[in-house]
């Protein structure tokens, strides 16, 4: 007696509110590149007029600006919409430039902080500086020139980002809800990123349970806030969304952040190059503080926490160096540790936007930022 085949299994209907989240977003995307490029070509018209020697501090800003997922402006123009704003407003076009230029800015800022040298798969600004002292055959130090070069072209980024949120209208004037979170938003990064680097230099002093608090104080402030909840608010802010909105937005967007911030600690001592577009454990040659390094320094002895001192961030940490650092990590139990962190914040930004009940498109675009933002792995 024969078996009979299995049935079929059933194509999945297409999810219409999905694909016209998609659709949306797409124009959306067109819109800010165009409203990217017209910006900039008019303000290289501007340096132009000063000489045309300075233009490529511009060249730089835009190399850097138009790569990127998009996540900040994206999470404010479905923050404007969920608030009631209309379909392609350019308000919440300009708002979303603004937030990817400061992006920018801090990203220019960081690389050379942090001494890395590539950023999305290509030369950090200060190494693309650095690269074309060394090409033209220039006099001087080029490392030193490159750094400088580079940390005008953050503050010339600095500076186009708040031109263009002002650029937004009364919306994002001075007393609005939206110019107060943009506000709060650029002062907690600076603050957050003087934090990480302070812990480089103190860190290693204080008591290893301490070492978990400090790092995801730091790693709030100095990332999770600015990458989810502050566009989301500024969206929503834009868009007239009142407090109880606000505050059931902040409950989604905040532990979003985290989970992603710690998606992203992860790829950076375990990711693979061609996914992060960074050297394989980058962040351990660079010496930062993670999360993961928290969880290690706090589940190891002794001998283990004064191993990974020792080698994070050392000049000739080599790759059997990364390897160890790696084998450390795994083996106290902090890749654990910080999944089931990730874990967590994943599952309350999913309930937190069930309960939003947020109108179509909105919630099914948020729904999928969510998960791209926190399920990307090595």
């Amino acid at each position: 007696m024969s078996v009979p085949d299995a049935p079929a299994s059933l194509p999945v209907p297409p999810d219409p509110d999905a694909a016209a989240a998609r659709e949306e977003e797409d124009r959306f995307r067109g819109l800010l590149e165009a409203e990217l490029v017209s910006f900039l070509t008019e303000r290289t018209r501007m340096l132009r007029e000063v000489s045309a020697e300075s233009v490529p501090l511009l060249e730089a800003i835009h190399a850097l600006a138009r790569g990127g997922k998009r996540l900040r402006a994206l999470l404010c123009y479905w923050g404007f919409r969920g608030a009631g704003g209309a379909p392609l407003d350019p308000v919440a076009v300009r708002a979303g430039l603004a937030l990817e230029l400061f992006q920018s800015a801090a990203l220019i800022h960081d690389d050379i902080i942090d001494r890395s040298d590539t950023r999305r798969g290509a030369p950090s600004v200060h190494r693309r500086f650095t690269g074309t002292h060394r090409d033209s055959g220039w006099h001087l130090d080029g490392d030193r020139f490159g750094t400088s070069a580079a940390i005008l072209a953050g503050d010339l980024c600095l500076a186009l980002s708040e031109e263009v949120f002002t650029s937004v209208g009364p919306a994002a004037a001075h007393g609005t809800a939206a110019r107060d979170i943009f506000n709060r938003m650029r002062t907690e990064v600076m603050a957050g990123q003087y934090l990480d680097i302070l812990e480089e230099v103190v860190g290693p002093g204080h008591r290893p349970e301490d070492a978990v608090r400090r790092a995801r104080n730091i790693l709030r402030y100095k990332a999770a806030k600015y990458t989810t909840e502050h566009p989301l608010a500024i969206g929503g802010a834009l868009a007239g969304a009142d407090s109880g909105l606000q505050q059931a937005y902040a409950a989604f967007s905040l532990p979003l952040g985290e989970a992603f911030q710690l998606r992203d600690d992860v790829l950076g001592v375990f990711g693979d190059p061609e996914t992060t577009g960074k050297p394989a454990g980058d962040d351990l040659r660079e010496g930062k503080r993670t999360v993961l390094i928290a969880y290690t320094l706090e589940h190891g002895d002794a001998g283990v926490r004064a191993e990974v001192s020792g080698s994070l961030g050392a000049a000739d940490l080599n790759d059997d160096g990364v390897q160890r650092l790696r084998a450390l990590i795994t083996e106290t139990g902090a890749l654990a540790a910080t999944e089931e962190l990730i874990a967590g914040h994943t599952a309350a930004a999913d309930r937190a936007l069930a309960a939003l009940d947020l109108p179509t498109p909105a919630g099914a675009a948020l729904a999928r930022l969510a998960d791209a933002a926190v399920r990307r792995r090595a």
